[in-house]
Formats: C-alpha cells, structure tokens, sequence
C-alpha cells in the first residue's frame, strides 16, 4: 500500500524518510519500537507507513486503544448493570458493540435496555439531574486523556446533589502499562513513540523514568504521518547513537508538566488502584478509583458489583495484539469470523483498535515489515 502524503507536507516527509533510512543502515541489528496510542497506531495504518519503512525497523501496536484495554471483567459489569431495568446506562459509542460473556451493550439494548451513547461525561449528568427518579450510569473508560472529564462529571453532580448518578469507573494509566511492557520476557521494546494525547494531559517529563530505569528511548509526537515519520527518524538515530533520550517533537501541544488543571481535578476525584487489563492482567497502581469524598458516586459499590471477573473469549487474541506478542492475522478468527461487521474483540470494535486497522488497509496480504514478538 502506497503512502498518501499531503502536498505541504511531502518535502518534510521526505527529509523525515532519509534520516530513518540513513539511521537504519547504521544500525548493527533489527529493532522495534512500539506506539501506546490507539490514534497512531490508525494513523499508521492509513497512510501506509509500514510499507515505506526500512526492514530492519519494525513499529508494533500497544495497548494504547482504551477500549481494547478495558478487561473482560469490566465490559461484564457494563452489561450487567444495562439489564438492570431501573437504570440508564451512558456510553461512548465504542463501546457499544464490545462483547462481553453474555451479548454487548448494543444487543442488550436492543432486548429493551436503557443504554444511551453520549458525546460528554456531562451529558449523563445532565440526564440524572432531568431524571431524578432513575439511577443514571457513566461508564468511565479511557486513558489520562478522558479522565479530567469523567472527574469533572463526579465534581458537577456532587456540585448538583444528585442522588441518582454514578461512574463506573474503568480509566488506566499509561505508564504502568509501558513498564509492563518493558519488564515482559516475550515481547522486546526498543523505544516508544509516546502518545501525544495522553502527554497533553501528565506533561513530557512523566516520560522520563521510562527512558532511565528501562534505558528505552521516548520520543513524544503528533498524529499525521509526517510526524510519526520525524519520530521514528529519531528513536533509529538515538538507538544508533547509542542513548535513551527522551524528545518532545510535539511541543505546540505539548508541555514539560503538562495540563496542570487537568492534573488536578484527577487527583481531587480519583487515586490509583491496581487494575486489571486486557492482555497485561493486573498491574499495580495502574487505574484509577474513586476517593472516599466522592465514594458515593462508585457504581461498583452502589449496585454491590464487587471487584470485576471475566473470562476472554479462548479464540481471540486481541490481548496478545495490543502487546506486541502477535498481528491480527495470527488471530484464526481475524477477518472470518470476526469482523468489522461482526466484530469478536474489541481490537476489531473500536475506531482505533490494530484489527480494524489491518482489516480496512491491508488485510488481505501480510505486510512484510510489520512483526510481532522478540
């Protein structure tokens, strides 16, 4: 697949390209560097970058899809409480179709459930206050980059009084999860190309432990291909040069401490827990939960859900997708049985999960270039 490169862009792209090739022939073996950002890795996929890079040079897609993430024992919980027929439950629109051990959002709804897409946090708070004798249900789901607003929904209907209105909160930390990653004895990292919506929100320097204890280097980027080339031009450069470093190429939106308002209505509504993830299992202090000032709006502890447990479905492998350890086409049920259509996982559900990805630009043969595992 061919590359789709903007007219004002093509000449950055292309000074971009001859720095990967130029850092890739000095390198003395194949390396892989990973995106945590659900936005890159479709980014990615859509301009056809896999196919222009150098073979000794592999991207690998991570668990930057929150909805992908989000464990099976979480998506159970969702659709046990939408077919509790005293409640309405507010969703974003990817996960809907996520299945679960029985059905998804999306049938349960069509059996009759109350569940209702949403744009915004405060959406739902709006219907719980419009609606005071229903219990009203915001699932919470998303890296730092939703958090400040499922935070700023508790703090409004807190500010409103409501007595009907509740998160189930599902929100997870990225860095946890890249430490993960990097102590994993299956899978090999040799960089990250850092998400840029998530830096906004924890700032570039929370990077920077990474780059230390792991000696994996960190280049943070924006998300159109010409970007994502420059960064991956730099994390080759750094492994040639032999140096872990941590570099901000997305400085128009990015800020050494990040978004400090966003920073703190986190920490006022919600403290880290461990949590489990899709793929990554539990991993310490890698979600968030609420703090007892604002315990009441817990929706676990409201309709007594108790900690979550799931089982994945045996056949799917997204968990195994979204930490490298394989492509989709290892998948059996990749574009077979599951598809964008009648997706299995969420990898193949969400806008931004690799399935998809691979399904709408190339599935039909195997990018030569695109490997997973050590």
């Amino acid at each position: 697949m061919s590359a789709v490169i903007l007219p004002h862009t093509e000449g950055q792209t292309a000074k971009s390209l001859r720095r990967l090739t130029i850092a890739a022939k000095a390198l003395s073996r194949p390396v892989k560097f990973m995106e945590v950002c659900g936005t890159h890795t479709m980014s990615a996929f859509r301009c056809g970058l896999h196919s222009l890079m150098p073979r000794n040079v592999t991207l690998l897609s991570g668990p930057g899809c929150p909805v992908c993430v989000t464990s099976q024992g979480d998506i159970d919980q969702l659709i046990e409480l939408a077919k509790d027929r005293d409640v309405t439950l507010c969703t974003y629109g990817d996960m809907l179709r996520v299945v679960g051990s029985e059905g998804s959002l999306e049938q349960c709804r069509a059996e009759g459930a109350d569940v209702r897409v949403v744009y915004s946090s405060l959406d739902a708070v709006k219907l719980a206050a419009e609606n005071p004798h229903r219990e009203v249900v915001f699932a919470a789901v998303g890296f730092e980059t939703t958090t400040p607003a499922s935070a700023a929904a508790v703090i409004e209907a807190n500010r409103l009084g409501l007595e009907n209105f509740s998160i189930l909160a599902s929100h997870k930390l990225i860095i946890p999860a890249m430490r993960a990653l990097l102590e994993s004895k299956d899978v090999r990292v040799d960089g990250f190309l850092c998400p840029g919506h998530v830096a906004v929100i924890i700032g570039a320097a929370v990077f920077q432990p990474i780059v230390e204890k792991y000696h994996s280097p960190c280049v943070i980027a924006g998300f159109e291909g010409p970007q994502i080339v420059a960064a991956l031009a730099r994390l080759t450069e750094l492994v040639v040069e032999g140096r872990a470093g941590l570099e901000n190429l997305y400085s128009q939106a990015v800020t050494e401490e990040g978004n400090l308002a966003a920073q703190a209505i986190i920490k006022e509504v919600f403290t880290p827990a461990d949590w489990q993830w899709r793929g990554l299992g539990k991993l310490k202090s890698s979600g968030l939960t609420l703090r007892s000032a604002y315990a009441k709006y817990d929706a676990r502890t409201r309709f007594n859900l108790g900690s979550p447990t799931g089982r994945e479905n045996p056949g799917c492998r997204c968990g195994d997708v979204i930490t490298g350890r394989a492509t989709p086409i290892d998948c059996k049920l990749f574009a077979t049985a599951c598809t964008p259509v009648r997706a299995l996982g969420p990898c193949m559900v969400s806008s931004e999960g690799t399935c998809q990805a691979w399904f709408k630009y190339h599935h039909v043969r195997t990018p030569k270039k695109v490997e997973a595992g050590s």
